[in-house]
C-alpha cells in the first residue's frame, strides 16, 4: 500500500505515543478527527499499522544488552536457530549479509548470565565463530523500545 506525506505524519506521531487521542492526533495534522480515525482504520487493516505494543522504560529492562554477530557452518541454519531459540537471553536474530550470518540481540540481568548466553551461543553446533559487542550508552533511539 502506497501512504503519503500525511499518513507518514501520522505514523510518526503514533511511534511517539501510540495512545496519543484521535482529536490530539487530528489537531496535530490539521485534520477531522474522523479523517485520522479513517486514515488509522486503512493503515490497520493494510498491514501496514500491524499492532501495538507497550514500550518500557530503561529501568524496567535488563540492565545488560549485547548483540552477537554469529558465522554459522553452511546448512546448519535451522539447528542453529532453534538452539538460539532455547536460549531465554536471545530476545531477537536478524540473517546479515557479509561476514557474519546472524545477528542476536541478547539481554541479561547480570554479567555473569550474559556470558553464559554468550558461551552458549558460541557453543552451539553449527557455529563457526562468534563476536559479542556489548551495549555501554544509548544516545538515541528512534524505536522506543
Amino acid at each position: 500500500m502506497q501512504t503519503d506525506e500525511t499518513d507518514q505524519n501520522l505514523l510518526t506521531l503514533l511511534r511517539e505515543n501510540a495512545r496519543r487521542p484521535v482529536a490530539d492526533l487530528a489537531r496535530r495534522l490539521g485534520l477531522a478527527r474522523t479523517t485520522v480515525q479513517a486514515r488509522i482504520e486503512r493503515l490497520e487493516s493494510s498491514g501496514v499499522i500491524s499492532g501495538y505494543t507497550l514500550r518500557t522504560s530503561a529501568q524496567a529492562r535488563p540492565p545488560l544488552q549485547a548483540t552477537v554477530l554469529i558465522s554459522i557452518e553452511p546448512r546448519s541454519g535451522p539447528e542453529v536457530l532453534a538452539r538460539l531459540r532455547g536460549l531465554p537471553g536471545v530476545e531477537v536474530v536478524h540473517t546479515t549479509s557479509g561476514r557474519f550470518d546472524l545477528l542476536a540481540q541478547v539481554v541479561a540481568q547480570t554479567t555473569t548470565e550474559l556470558d553464559e548466553t554468550i558461551d552458549r551461543i558460541g557453543e552451539a553446533r553449527g557455529v563457526r565463530s562468534s563476536e559479542s559487542l556489548i551495549h555501554l550508552a544509548t544516545k538515541f533511539d528512534r524505536t522506543g523500545q
